[in-house]
């Protein structure tokens, strides 16, 4: 796979998270939350299966060395994520999910210097204190009256738990799995985490409800299962196996953007300081993650090759 088709696909796979945030706004609007994120992975889970077959890929020692830490990772990434992802969005807009969960990278950082004691660069901390006044300005409606009586979205407050358990999956994954692969690693996990969801969704389980949605919404449960589930996992794993995790993370300040763009279409009013509080993190994001040195040694690197030509 060449770098450009690398790029390609984890452009794609920001367009699908970020349209997520719509898309589970509207399925919750039909559906119980806890139901929806089942069967959600419970299609996606599937497809990776079907994928793990055709490949004929080897699970049996992966499964022995990593059993304990794939059932903590399908209960907290897969599982708990996604549960409070689809709860989060029955109270609160598509774009404060969006911003709340691009601090994501930040938050990875911080639990990675507690837990893996990876240190934490002054760039990152500056990016971290960005980040955060950014969704404060976003789930305060830019309003200090707010903050100070605490009146944020119960759904905002979802979205940052969901945002903790997504960072964890990441870095208790880097400490703990051995030599475990990316496919095998997703499908471990979304086969807990899709077992674990339906033991939730059992009190609220109904086979009339499921039967009686309208055609849309069993349309939107399946695009979010094959291209925000189970293709965007995949196609993430291709772009850090090609470009690195550093270049690759970089493209998750595209989500948000997807976000809006999606909502704009949608018919969905943006308030002014939701977009004021999304430069904010998306500027946070970047400087955390080095984005502009990277560019600047990318726009250092193509000078170079053109006085070569010369």
């Amino acid at each position: 796979m060449s770098k450009n088709l690398s790029i390609i696909l984890l452009v794609l796979t920001t367009f699908f998270w970020g349209t997520n945030f719509n898309i589970g706004k509207f399925v919750v609007d039909y559906m119980h939350p806890t139901a929806a994120a089942a069967w959600r992975f419970a299609i996606a889970t599937l497809l990776i299966l079907i994928i793990v077959i055709i490949k004929k890929v080897k699970l049996k020692k992966s499964i022995k060395t990593n059993y304990k830490i794939y059932i903590v990772l399908g209960i907290i990434g897969i599982a708990g994520f996604n549960e409070l992802f689809f709860w989060g969005m029955k109270y609160t807009t598509p774009l404060n999910g969006a911003l709340i969960m691009a601090t994501n990278p930040i938050l990875s950082s911080f639990f990675s210097y507690i837990i893996l004691k990876d240190p934490i660069k002054i760039s990152q901390k500056i990016g971290m204190i960005l980040s955060l006044f950014g969704v404060v300005i976003v789930v305060t409606n830019g309003s200090l009256l707010t903050l100070k009586n605490l009146e944020v979205a119960i759904g905002d407050w979802i979205i940052i738990l969901g945002n903790f358990c997504w960072a964890l999956y990441g870095v208790l994954g880097r400490k703990y799995l051995k030599n475990s692969e990316p496919l095998v690693t997703t499908v471990m996990t979304m086969l807990v985490g899709t077992i674990f969801l339906f033991i939730l969704a059992i009190p609220n389980f109904s086979w009339i409800e499921i039967s009686t949605l309208p055609l849309n919404v069993y349309g939107a449960l399946i695009f979010m299962a094959i291209f925000g589930s189970a293709l965007a996992y995949l196609f993430w794993n291709f772009g850090i196996e090609k470009l690195g995790v550093p270049k690759t993370v970089v493209f998750f300040n595209l989500v948000p953007v997807f976000t809006v763009l999606t909502s704009l279409v949608m018919g969905h009013p943006l308030a002014i300081s939701a977009i004021l509080g999304g430069v904010v993190v998306i500027l946070g994001v970047l400087i955390s993650s080095d984005y502009f040195n990277f560019m600047s040694k990318m726009s250092q690197k193509e000078k170079v090759k053109k006085n070569s030509r010369k």
